[in-house]
């Protein structure tokens, strides 16, 4: 069967900087196994199927899918499909709001100027990790334990343990062991001299979902920020750099208000056209 098909850039206005999202429009009928092979297929991040909401409240459904298996939150892919559902001719319910239902729940989405950003939703599990998983975290990233500053639960859906270190090119050098993570997915971030664009670097390890190292991280950026405006380690509002070290150039826009944490980024749309998936 004939459907709708997008592929995007996601936080970034320039293709091939970002992070890539493969959208499949009009998704109702698909099984899961349909949906798992096509994201096993693309082999990008996440591919995302847009389906007819269940909740009166949400525009649309997402179905988020790594290579490795589905996801019920991930940044990345809901501004991505919020963007493609908007340029399909998908028109909110609430002026100026877009309500994304998926795994989590409800996600709200708002245009912040040009770019598009998500309000992130509660943490699953949070504050400090055990003591007992920093050797573990010191073996993956090649580090000493008195360079992990931090070792926190910051768990929004993906499964998120976030190292801090002390400084945003201790993160670039950082070469990790994959087989020491052992199922964990790591968020690292460490922070840019005052003055600088950017004011952290963030790198996100995920091989068991299929991603050894993600480009750029909605979902892990909008964790970090809970945790790190939270305790006062980062303001109000400020800039990330990610995927630098695989010739990426993401951008990830964080502001927090009286309610919310939004984690924004602009989207380039880079292929549009149809695939041929399911059978009915």
């Amino acid at each position: 069967m004939l459907r709708r098909f997008s592929q995007l850039d996601v936080f970034t206005s320039t293709p091939t900087l970002g992070n890539a999202l493969a959208v499949v429009h009009d998704a109702d009928g698909l099984s899961e196994a349909e949906m798992a092979a096509f994201a096993r297929w693309t082999n990008l991040s996440e591919t995302t199927f847009l389906l007819q909401p269940t909740d009166e409240q949400a525009d649309y459904r997402v179905r988020i899918f790594t290579p490795g298996g589905e996801l019920p939150f991930a940044g990345h892919p809901t501004l991505g499909s919020c963007y493609a559902w908007l340029a399909a001719g998908g028109l909110a319910k609430k002026p100026g709001q877009v309500v994304q239902q998926c795994g989590v729940g409800l996600v709200r989405v708002k245009r912040d100027g040009t770019r598009l950003a998500f309000a992130a939703p509660p943490l699953r599990r949070s504050g400090p990790a055990d003591a007992s998983l920093r050797p573990q975290v010191c073996t993956v990233l090649g580090v000493a334990d008195a360079d992990l500053l931090a070792l926190e639960w910051v768990d929004n859906g993906p499964g998120w343990l976030a190292a801090k270190l002390a400084s945003a090119q201790a993160v670039l050098a950082l070469k990790p062991n994959f087989a020491a993570l052992q199922g964990l997915n790591l968020g690292v971030v460490g922070a840019y001299p005052e003055g600088s664009d950017c004011q952290f670097e963030v790198r996100a390890f995920v091989p068991e979902l299929g991603v050894p190292e993600d480009p750029v991280t909605g979902s892990l950026n909008a964790s970090l920020a809970q945790w790190l405006i939270g305790s006062g380690q980062a303001p109000a509002q400020y800039r990330v750099s990610q995927g630098t070290c695989m010739g990426r150039q993401g951008r990830v826009y964080v502001q927090a208000d009286v309610q919310d944490i939004w984690i924004g980024g602009h989207i380039a749309a880079c292929i549009s056209g149809t695939v041929i998936l399911g059978n009915h």
